[in-house]
Order: structure tokens, then sequence, then C-alpha cells
């Protein structure tokens, strides 16, 4: 296999023991706070971009049938209009650094919205301390901010869990660490394909480009997550969608161009056991109309008990079939050069 210079496949077997030490911290470290009163706000808004702002997706997918108020989760530059003094933001960098939510945390604490930081550091830490935010600190030797999804979506967890706002964390965050470990067991190094389920679906996947099609805002969450990965990881493209909504545009897609499609792409769907009892009919009949447009269809099924224990079961198993699929074709999966050298550019260039 390829150089894994930055120990993916190490910080990947660490995953449900960071989840486990983050739930512990955040669970500590909020005793110690004075929590706001869960009726002074009207929305709760998540801030942050890539490994970091897949967070409040996450949070925002699992708590939809539970959290009181809506969730909003911002991936930009500006803060919006309804953002003020009844919003509980929540801004997510694991570096502390990153351009973007720099600016939309400064534009929350200008709106007068209650501001936690979830970070292991850098400005954002500094700014939360300097305009009276909360700090939940984040597990600081991660090598990567894509592999801490663990230690920055527990925080935000035990957080709106104290508030009485999720009353299902603690028990969907134990469970998941359970259901992690037995994923790890299936997909750790030592385990060959086809036994390895990770290896396996690298293996098949291979040179084609994935289309990972998701079911309901879990599954939309979880299919995003894959993209991301395969992008990062593997440093090749994949494209994501999500039922109900893709029925409605890009199943068309697929009556044309079958002659190329055929011979590159794999569509993967991701299956988890809280889906919509009609999302399971529109995606069989669906994949029967599609199929023949694409060299395979894989199906891959979330384990474990409960929302967050699924969703990240699905984004788990693909963090590591993209680390495989890196080292499948000659890939160092760990340095995301395009990234430094775009955040070199702008560093140098004028606002």
């Amino acid at each position: 296999m390829a150089l894994d210079s930055l120990g993916v496949l190490d910080a990947l077997q660490a995953v449900p023991e960071q989840l486990a030490a983050a739930h512990e911290a955040a669970a500590m470290a909020t005793e110690k706070l004075t929590l706001p009163d869960p009726d002074d706000f009207d929305n709760v808004v998540i801030m942050g971009m890539g490994g970091s702002g897949i967070v409040g997706d996450v949070v925002q997918s699992v708590g939809t049938g539970t959290l009181p108020i809506p969730v909003v989760v911002l991936k930009y530059y500006r803060t919006p209009a309804f953002v003020g003094p009844r919003t509980l933001a929540f801004a997510i960098s694991y570096s502390g650094g990153t351009e973007e939510t720099l600016e939309m945390a400064r534009g929350a604490f200008d709106a007068g919205a209650r501001v936690v930081a979830v970070t292991a550091g850098g400005e954002l830490a500094v700014l939360a301390e300097e305009r009276g935010g909360l700090h939940l600190p984040c597990t600081p030797d991660i090598p990567m901010p894509r592999l801490a999804l663990c230690a920055m979506v527990a925080p935000v967890f035990v957080t709106l869990f104290r508030m009485g706002m999720l009353p299902e964390a603690h028990a969907g965050m134990t469970q998941a660490q359970r259901q992690l470990a037995h994923r790890r067991d299936q997909c750790k190094p030592d385990v060959a394909a086809p036994a390895n389920p990770a290896r396996e679906l690298a293996r098949k996947i291979g040179r084609t480009i994935p289309v990972v099609h998701g079911a309901g805002g879990l599954g939309a969450v979880a299919a995003m997550r894959w993209k991301q990965s395969i992008n990062e990881n593997a440093k090749a493209p994949a494209f994501w969608n999500v039922y109900p909504e893709l029925n409605h545009n890009e199943i068309c897609a697929w009556g044309q161009h079958g002659d190329v499609t055929r011979q590159i792409l794999t569509l993967v769907s991701l299956r988890h056991g809280l889906e919509h009892e009609r999302l399971e009919t529109r995606m069989r009949f669906t994949n029967e109309l599609i199929q023949e447009a694409f060299v395979q269809v894989l199906e891959v099924e979330a384990g474990g008990q409960g929302r967050i224990a699924q969703l990240l079961d699905l984004a788990y198993l693909g963090d590591w079939m993209s680390a495989y699929l890196a080292l499948d074709n000659d890939v160092d999966p760990g340095p995301i050069d395009a990234i430094a050298q775009l955040k070199s550019a702008l560093a140098g260039g004028a606002r």
C-alpha cells in the first residue's frame, strides 16, 4: 500500500475512544458552567466549514424529532439577519482558525447571540474568551479536523442534553461508542477483504466515481460525509444526493449518456433502520430504473441502535473505505495539498 504519512489508519482506529473521551470531557466541562435557559432561545445556529461544519448537519439530523426550536446550519461568511439575542450559536472549528467560521462567529457576537465555541484552540478560542462566549475545548492531538468529528460533535450534544433540549443525546452517544468499536473490529487493517467491509467496498469501487445516495435527513448527512471523505482522503471525485428529493430531479439525469456513465460511475445506496416507510419503496423502484446507467449498485446498511449510532456508523464506515480507496490507488490519504495551496493563496492575496 501507499504511504500513510499522517497516520490516518491509526487515527481511524482511535475513533471509538475519541467519542468516549469527548463525551466524558464535555460532561465534566459543562458541569462547571452555568448554561443558559433554553426558554431564552428561538433558534440554534451551528456555524462551521468542512470536517468541522458537518457537526451542524449531524446535530440537525439527529435532533429533528426532539429539538423544540429550529436548528440552522451555516457554512458561509455572513451571519443571517435572524440571528440575534434569542439565538444559541455554536461556532465549530477544530483548528480555531477557519476564516469563514471566525467571520460568522464575530457576526453572531455582534448580533447579541449567545455563542459557544467548540475548538481545540486558536483564534476562535481567543475570540470566545474576549467576547464573553463559552469555550468547550476539543482533544488537541487529532492529526486532522476531518478525523475529529466525534471530538467536535460530543460537546454540542452534551450542551444540548444538559440544557434539556436533546434528552436522547447521552444514551445515543453511549450506543454509538459500542457500535463504532464493533465497526472498527470489522474494518481495521489486519482484517482482509471480503471480511472487512470497508476494504471490500474500496475494492469494488476501485477507479470508478461514486454517486452516493442517502435516505431522509440522516441518510443525507451520511452521503455528504462519504463524498467529503472520498474527496479528501482518496483525492477523487464523488457526488451525493438524498431521497426523496432526487426523485424530483436527478432521476431524470440517467436517461442519456449511459454509454459513458456505465463505464465510470458506481451507485452507492446508504441504508439505515430509521427510514420513512415510503423511502424503501422509492429506493427500490429508483434503482430498478437507473441501475443500467452505472457500473454497479452497492448497498450499505448502518449498524447500531438509534439515530446517533446509525449516522456515526455510516460516516465511520465511509471514512475507512475512503482511506483504503486512497491506499489501493497509491494515494497518501493524509495530506490535502489543494486546500493548503488555496489557503496559502488566500493568505497572500487581497481581501
